[in-house]
């Protein structure tokens, strides 16, 4: 029930022109494909939008737990955030508030996400939940959030610090309980609350642990992720031993390859992108440090970088050849959809 409820929110949300967009960005995309020549029509149906890189925790594969940015740390301005959101939300559809960092830290964070939820926008981010107190539960569910994704990786202590180092699973546990009740006492639909379980290796013995704990606290839907490791090619101790959740392949000889063939296409950069706080453009999440920047909103107009020479150039690289780029050759997202 609560997927089927989840489903027709995102549905109600679709416009004529969000779907004549979409079918402009896929067709497209199948002709990009199909020719081996970038052509792009149409605008994103999703943006991820990052509110901070700012983070309470320090876990072991993430730039902002490891502070190894060599991008600035900073808080997204409102007066840009919603400049590319009035820009944007005609043919919009999903909104991510989330790259790097805690969007929970940055103080008018919920008034953004009810300044694009008005918009009739898909609004979605991703939280530690370190920072539901009971306030801060019920201004979530009062903002309109559709989505609320909250990174538990471990049903004890132990098993959660192992890599949300320096976290605590009774917050987690806390300020879940929190944004469950204040659903219930506003009879609110939303948000769609989603414990998402990256499996590493000192927690794959909880997968089922974490789904009853989920059923217990009144969480709506379980999501199991598999973890990027920066330096795979040794191995490390985070990767599965559980072959199905490990994004590498243990070759035998001690050294361990990407499953997923780099295929010469990714569907991520027809659809979507990332905006980092302070406005730049970039690709796709797995740049995190903002390396493959395709512009700068805070000089150019949305719809100058997503149809520029840089951008382009970009995606015709993709076509060409994915492993030229370095960031592609660790990753095993883009070739999910359209393979």
């Amino acid at each position: 029930m609560p997927h089927l409820t989840d489903g027709l929110n995102f549905i109600s949300k679709l416009t004529p022109l969000r779907v004549l967009n979409a079918l402009q960005v896929v067709g497209s995309y199948v002709l990009s494909k199909t020719t081996g020549r970038a052509r792009h029509w149409g605008h994103p149906i999703s943006i991820s939008l990052e509110p901070t890189t700012s983070c309470n925790l320090r876990c072991p594969e993430c730039p902002s737990g490891l502070r190894s940015f060599t991008r600035p740390t900073g808080m997204l301005e409102a007066a840009l955030f919603r400049q590319t959101i009035d820009q944007l939300h005609r043919r919009l559809l999903y909104l991510i508030f989330y790259f790097q960092g805690e969007p929970y830290l940055h103080r008018h964070f919920l008034e953004l996400v009810a300044y694009a939820s008005a918009k009739g926008l898909y609004t979605a981010t991703s939280t530690n939940a370190h920072y539901l107190d009971d306030d801060t539960a019920r201004r979530t569910v009062v903002s309109g959030l559709d989505r609320l994704i909250i990174s538990i990786d471990g049903t004890t202590q132990e098993t959660y610090a192992a890599y949300r180092v320096g976290g605590k699973l009774a917050k987690v546990l806390e300020g879940t309980r929190n944004v469950v009740k204040w659903k219930k006492m506003l009879k609110s639909k939303t948000p769609h609350i989603m414990f998402q379980f990256l499996v590493v290796r000192p927690n794959e013995h909880q997968l089922d642990d974490v789904q009853q704990l989920a059923q217990e606290l009144g969480v709506d839907e379980v999501v199991f992720k598999t973890a990027q490791i920066y330096d795979y090619a040794q191995g490390s101790p985070l990767i599965p031993t559980i072959d199905y959740y490990s994004r590498y392949r243990n070759e035998g000889n001690g050294r361990y390859s990407v499953k997923n063939k780099l295929l010469n296409h990714c569907w991520k950069m027809w659809h979507s992108c990332v905006v980092t706080w302070d406005g730049l453009v970039v690709p796709c999440c797995f740049d995190k440090d903002a390396e493959y920047r395709q512009g700068d909103l805070k000089q150019q107009t949305f719809a100058q970088v997503w149809r520029g020479p840089a951008y382009r150039q970009f995606r015709q690289s993709l076509l060409r050849g994915r492993a030229e780029i370095e960031m592609c050759r660790n990753c095993t997202e883009g070739t999910k959809v359209w393979a």
